[in-house]
């Protein structure tokens, strides 16, 4: 909204020249969202402890988290209220990609918030059902999908997408685009929400893959950074870096509170927006295989539960691992909680800085 109304006043105010900047435009959305949740963070765990929404603990997990029972939940609200602000005051609204990520957190949002009402008001640790769950998310992502291929901004390259660490390669898809960009969606949405099961682990590694991302949509949205590099050049998408920074202010805000010991979780509430605008960052900046690489940490945990259900199945009840998502297992090997956030942030580090450096060997 500040973007709207203030950019047209440059020419009788200098100074709000700034306001045509991405880069500004997308610092000052970051910081929007590190300050609100720092200042609402307070009120929010007293109102949520007043109304009893603490976290239900299931029985599989290990024992050390038994303590943690009754810790406030529902905090995604905090990071979705801090960013969306961001994005309304710094973002052009009339982008139509800003306006599928503003969609995707208020649709992935609710569901969140309605899963995490059944867990803690309904005494249901599991929440709603998968089956719920994800015809809600196929349907969200079916929409997005059809979006990007029926009203492209740049129709020539709808279908398409870079290709990893190959220049004047890319990958066609045709018809399969709508599929690819809803598995990709729905996919990494649970693979945020499985990483969501250590003090800081979800918010720490959703703030590395973000930043990351930020960087590409910039470059993918410049057109001539984008030749220079030789990736694609999105209309538009660059605009998708002050949406990128406005979720990492608002998630380093609720770090604040999150960092162990947390005095509140994200839940669903936030695990399954965040998910979803970090595929949505790939999707519109054409760098969807580098999701693979910038989100290896949610891949890891994804796979490890997916590996665990298929050995347990065909072994008739062994363990791959000593419990999934992956974190889990590596506490139960005798790693310290903040030992596994820090290694795996270590790790999502790596893994960003891999995906950036893909783009000069290219």
């Amino acid at each position: 909204m500040l973007y709207h109304l203030l950019w047209p006043l440059h020419e009788a105010f200098g100074p709000l020249n700034l306001f045509r900047y991405i880069t500004f435009r997308a610092a000052a959305a970051g910081v929007t969202g590190i300050v609100l949740t720092l200042a609402l963070g307070p009120v929010l765990i007293r109102s949520v402890r007043r109304l009893q929404l603490g976290q239900n603990i299931r029985e599989e997990v290990p024992a050390s988290h038994k303590r943690k029972a009754g810790t406030p939940t529902m905090g995604g609200v905090l990071i979705l209220a801090a960013s969306l602000l961001g994005i309304l005051l710094f973002g052009d609204l009339t982008n139509r990609l800003v306006q599928l990520g503003i969609l995707m957190l208020l649709w992935l949002g609710g569901l969140g918030f309605w899963d995490d009402y059944v867990k803690v008001r309904l005494g249901k640790p599991r929440g709603l059902s998968k089956t719920t769950k994800l015809v809600a998310q196929f349907a969200l992502a079916l929409i997005v999908g059809a979006v990007l291929y029926f009203f492209p901004l740049e129709p020539a390259i709808r279908s398409q997408t870079n290709f990893l660490l190959f220049k004047n390669i890319t990958v066609e898809f045709g018809w399969f685009y709508i599929p690819f960009v809803m598995l990709l969606l729905v996919g990494f949405s649970n693979a945020v929400n499985l990483a969501d099961g250590l003090d800081g682990l979800a918010a720490g590694l959703v703030i590395v893959a973000l930043i990351s991302y930020a960087i590409l949509c910039y470059v993918s949205g410049n057109v001539n950074i984008a030749g220079y590099l030789n990736v694609m050049f999105v209309s538009g998408s660059g605009e998708m870096t002050v949406y990128c920074l406005a979720l990492v202010g608002a998630c380093l805000g609720f770090l604040w509170f999150n960092a162990l010991p947390a005095q509140v979780f994200m839940g669903d509430t936030g695990s399954l927006p965040l998910g979803g605008a970090l595929a949505l960052a790939a999707i519109v900046s054409k760098q969807e295989i580098l999701l693979l690489l910038i989100g290896g940490v949610f891949v890891l945990e994804a796979v490890s539960v997916l590996l665990q259900v298929i050995y347990f199945r065909t072994t008739g009840g062994k363990r791959l691992f000593r419990m999934a998502p992956l974190h889990h297992h590596f506490e139960l090997k005798g790693w310290a909680e903040s030992q596994v956030v820090t290694r795996f942030m270590i790790l999502a580090v790596l893994f960003g800085m891999l995906a950036l450096g893909s783009l000069k060997i290219r």
